[in-house]
């Protein structure tokens, strides 16, 4: 395992038990809207890649039912865990939830290539060292006709962007990477991440959106979010007597914005990417 995946593991493992787990409306809704773009069927069998604690593994394993199969995947071995124990307090007998790597996912002795109905990764694509590749490696895992559906972050709000500027001088060019951004690259447009796909091997690729509301209570509610998410890693960027001044000054722009009641509101593009195996 490379250096980069590591990080991501080790970031994920200390996000694992508080992860969208702040009162925030995030990642359930982004999750959700991409099982509604794979709408997944009664029977059908699918893999979820960065499953973390299961926003859209454990809705997909509702949808296929328990003559389906769903298949969770996930670096972070503490996520693993916080999802098995999700899924057991459901009851979703159909629900599988492995250590595999999105970016060469090996699936399990009783998985046989081209046996997926579909393959669906949530907020993950843009983490792997080689986003290209690994789509190109998930093809063969799906039989002729199946799908795959990726979200990945579209326009931002410049008042929620403006408030992350204040990390901007103490992240490395791997964090500022535009693949992460959005601002450039192949996940700066929909056109970008439609090539992506396509030139992985899929067919018919077309791209949904979801406009969704982020609300904070107040900037408080907006750190305790930001530390409970992959954005966790440009605190530790920043040097550990830095930070109440970062702190400060991103509480300050927030209260700038900040409603009659203190509250905050966002708003975040999330884009759906779709295609299919070519029968």
């Amino acid at each position: 395992m490379d250096e980069q995946r590591r990080r991501v593991r080790g970031l994920f493992d200390a996000l694992a038990e508080t992860y969208d787990q702040v009162g925030v409306e995030f990642f359930a809704p982004i999750a959700e809207g991409l099982v509604s773009a794979l709408a997944p069927q009664p029977g059908e069998h699918a893999l979820d890649l960065g499953c973390g604690r299961g926003a859209a593994l454990l809705p997909i394993a509702r949808a296929v039912g328990p003559t389906g199969r769903a298949l969770g995947g996930d670096l972070s071995p503490h996520m693993v865990a916080q999802c098995r124990q999700l899924a057991a307090a459901e009851g979703l007998d159909q629900v599988e939830v492995r250590e595999l790597d999105a970016q060469e996912p090996v699936l399990p002795d009783d998985g046989h290539p081209a046996d997926l109905d579909l393959i669906s990764s949530s907020l993950v694509v843009f983490f792997l060292p080689d986003p290209l590749a690994a789509l190109g490696r998930w093809l063969p895992l799906l039989r002729p006709g199946g799908r795959v559906g990726i979200s990945t972050f579209a326009g931002q709000d410049p008042a929620w962007a403006h408030v992350e500027e204040v990390f901007r001088p103490y992240l490395t060019a791997e964090m500022l990477d535009a693949r992460t951004s959005g601002r450039a690259g192949p996940f700066a447009s929909d056109d970008g991440v439609e090539e992506l796909l396509q030139r992985a091997g899929y067919t018919d690729v077309r791209t949904t959106h979801l406009h969704l509301g982020v609300h904070f209570t107040d900037p408080e509610h907006w750190y305790r979010f930001s530390m409970s998410v992959g954005q966790r890693a440009f605190w530790a960027a920043v040097p550990e007597g830095e930070r109440p001044a970062i702190k400060d000054e991103a509480q300050r722009r927030l209260a700038d914005l900040a409603a009659d009641d203190g509250s905050l509101h966002f708003a975040q593009d999330v884009r759906y990417t779709l295609g299919f195996r070519h029968g």
